[in-house]
């Protein structure tokens, strides 16, 4: 019998938080046995792309055997710079409510100029070598539907329409999101 893949964990622009649906969800897998790793959160002022590139490949590498990754807002765009750039095979990708960083974000957000500054521009708009569900809300306040949309066609990833569940975080409502273990699921059929 084949081991489980490892389920890496990549946040987005925010500090640890506990309600939060992957910290659930890691927390939930750990406990049915499955394999969990965690790109550390770092929050929304260190906005330097590459070095979050680069966390997510350190942990990519440290992990022995089949790999899922589960991204969420920014690390959706996270994984898919990683992506373009990886030699390391991935089973596929779950990218939970990418935001639209090609406009501007509401207050409170980064500036463009400043995810410019920082190496988020341009967002990778190819196709990505990995197999990914890109899971979609029809109320987020971060993203427009049609853009997300349109991200998904682009990375050739699987569209999964939520509904309106705005970010799909805390300030949504969310705390536990119980469908992203059915789409891991999905993930880890080869």
């Amino acid at each position: 019998m084949s081991r489980p893949a490892t389920v890496l964990i990549v946040p987005g622009l925010r500090d640890a938080v506990a309600e939060h649906w992957q910290t659930l969800l890691a927390e939930q897998l750990v406990a049915a046995g499955r394999p969990v790793h965690s790109v550390a959160p770092m929050g929304r002022e260190d906005l330097d792309c590459a070095g979050r590139v680069a966390a997510i490949e350190a942990a990519a590498q440290a992990v022995d055997g089949p790999l899922i990754i589960v991204a969420h807002s920014a690390g959706c765009l996270m994984v898919a710079h990683w992506a373009l750039g990886t030699t390391r095979r991935v089973q596929g990708a779950l990218l939970a409510v990418p935001p639209d960083f090609e406009r501007p974000m509401p207050a409170g957000y980064p500036t463009m100029e400043a995810l410019a500054a920082g190496g988020w521009l341009p967002v990778p708009r190819q196709r990505l070598p990995l197999r990914s569900i890109v899971a979609a809300s029809r109320n987020d306040p971060l993203a427009a539907h049609e853009r997300v949309v349109a991200l998904a066609h682009d990375w050739g990833g699987e569209l999964v329409e939520l509904g309106a569940v705005g970010h799909l975080n805390p300030a949504s409502g969310y705390g536990p999101w119980p469908r992203a273990e059915a789409l891991i699921a999905e993930l880890a059929v080869p």
